[in-house]
């Protein structure tokens, strides 16, 4: 069973809780677009997949919400091209 992924306003971010640990990205609203600038994980979870699944959720809100997606991170920007999700790109 896969864990959700949450957006915190109140943070601005997006969270994905592992175990007692959370990876999250953070971003900024501008109209339509959101804007990742950056994406965290604990030492103990990188390399784990958890960034991903992460990442999954957030394209998943993102298209959902019929939002394009600016990432100033570089993992992001990575995953995205990687994962083909340039449609979603801004």
């Amino acid at each position: 069973m896969g864990q959700a992924v949450t957006d915190n306003h109140a943070m601005s971010r997006f969270e994905l809780a592992v175990g007692n640990q959370t990876v999250y990205a953070d971003y900024r609203r501008n109209g339509r677009t959101l804007v990742i600038s950056y994406v965290e994980a604990p030492p103990s979870l990188r390399g784990t997949g958890a960034a991903g699944r992460l990442m999954e959720g957030v394209m998943e809100a993102a298209r959902a919400e019929g939002l394009k997606i600016v990432p100033l991170c570089s993992y992001a920007a990575m995953w995205m091209h990687r994962n083909r999700r340039d449609d979603l790109l801004a």
